[in-house]
């Protein structure tokens, strides 16, 4: 059943009833509307009007209102800054083309210039009346804010600054390990090239390097380059940057979901279901008091400050090792967001880069751990590669192992299931592994 506005886009004949998400296409690549939350646009897209004029045709003329803000969907028009020499200079700066915008949509401003058609024109406006859809809270939903969202949604959420440049921050309660943690800063950036993105795009890999530690205490700042728009696809790079510093640099590939051949050659292993396992939380507590586990090990658990991850972890074979006893290189758990994400692909996308670094090179460790032994591991480069579509607040086993360790450098390799057994996200890490010499004490 089509509503007023869609039924309005179709007699107009701006679109027809197979391509009316053209429209929410369209309006995902403005780069006003690209900051927005996803369901925003979708709002918006219901909500324009569209209106066409004829080359020389005025749009809008100086002291008057306006119907809203106008996107340009076809055409071109100039702005009229100097009425006396407009038929004598070109002005290329204020000459407006596809997915250029203008006019008042957060204010009852009038306009201080005329806005001409220099061609037959097609524009799509969004009233004044709703105008606070340009105003949200959060960039992943417009229904809740910041104060609401879940944890991660909160360490994900990132400050416009301009077009393709946005400001990140590390949450007082988010995790740290002494730095930025990697896989804030790898959901971080990708959440900063899939607002460059239209909103029907979804990342389907990635690959990222990690080459200067971050600062917690201050902002992280992503600059997202445009390499390449398509029909289907789209190229970012994203660096981060710190005290004028490149710490971090990620390239990701965007596709728009269409039909195509489906095979799936791996099986999820055989494990116990989440419900059966123990959380993080309950697993330390019961470590506190486990004497199989050396009594200083316990005392350090004890009195070290434990911050919750915003990611709910349950280990599918829990041990009674500790981290300098030896083990097998390989690793499954199943993780979780904690707390109701927003319904946003993008985001659920940008989560699990983030939980894929929480426990990933520190597998390629448990073959040389030892008692007195201290390594060091630090992230050097991540790559995923997302399959299928998934939800981060659903149940999702990763399944890790070590193929190898050499050169004080460590590799791991990853792969992420559904609870129906559908393989979601292949992974591969590469990362430094040094030994750090104990002093004895005197």
């Amino acid at each position: 059943m089509l509503n007023a506005s869609e039924f309005l886009l179709l007699s107009l004949g701006l679109v027809t009833l197979f391509d009316f998400l053209a429209v929410f296409e369209f309006l995902g690549n403005v780069p006003l509307l690209q900051r927005l939350p996803g369901s925003s646009v979708r709002k918006i897209s219901e909500l324009v009007i569209p209106k066409h004029y004829e080359r020389g045709e005025y749009v809008v003329r100086e002291g008057e209102r306006g119907d809203g803000l106008y996107f340009i969907c076809d055409g071109e028009a100039e702005v009229v800054v100097d009425p006396v020499n407009t038929a004598e200079e070109n002005h290329p700066e204020f000459q407006l083309k596809r997915y250029d915008y203008f006019g008042f949509g957060l204010s009852d401003a009038v306009h201080h210039a005329d806005v001409i058609a220099l061609t037959k024109l097609s524009c799509l406006v969004l009233p004044h009346e709703h105008s606070a859809l340009l105003q949200p809270k959060s960039i992943w939903s417009a229904e809740k804010s910041l104060d609401t969202c879940s944890p991660v949604e909160h360490i994900l959420h990132l400050e416009p600054i301009e077009v393709d440049i946005f400001r990140g921050i590390t949450p007082t309660d988010a995790p740290k390990f002494g730095k930025v943690f990697g896989g804030q800063i790898v959901g971080q950036a990708l959440a900063a090239a899939s607002k460059s993105v239209d909103c029907l795009k979804f990342v389907h890999s990635l690959h990222a390097y990690f080459l200067l530690v971050g600062d917690f205490n201050i902002p992280i700042i992503y600059q997202v380059n445009r390499l390449r728009d398509g029909k289907s696809f789209a190229t970012r790079k994203v660096d981060a940057i710190q005290k004028g510093n490149v710490i971090f640099t990620l390239l990701a590939s965007f596709q728009k979901e269409e039909l195509g051949f489906v095979h799936q050659e791996v099986s999820i292993p055989s494990v116990p279901t989440p419900d059966k396992l123990l959380s993080m939380e309950e697993l330390r507590e019961l470590r506190l008091t486990d004497p199989r586990l050396p009594r200083t090990y316990r005392n350090k658990v004890a009195t070290t400050e434990f911050i919750p991850w915003p990611i709910e972890i349950r280990f599918c074979e829990p041990k009674t090792s500790t981290n300098q006893t030896k083990s097998p290189p390989s690793l499954r758990y199943w993780f979780r967001a904690k707390g109701k994400l927003s319904d946003d692909q993008a985001l659920h996308r940008c989560v699990v880069a983030y939980a894929s670094d929480l426990i990933f090179l520190q597998v390629s460790l448990n073959p040389h751990r030892r008692k007195g032994m201290k390594p060091r591991a630090v992230s050097l480069d991540h790559s995923m590669w997302f399959h299928r579509p998934l939800r981060a607040d659903d149940w999702v086993l990763f399944v890790i192992f070590s193929p190898s360790a050499s050169n004080a450098r460590g590799s791991v390799s990853g792969e992420m299931f559904n609870q129906k057994g559908e393989l979601l996200v292949s992974l591969v890490q590469e990362g430094l592994m040094r030994k750090v010499t104990l002093k004895p004490n005197l």
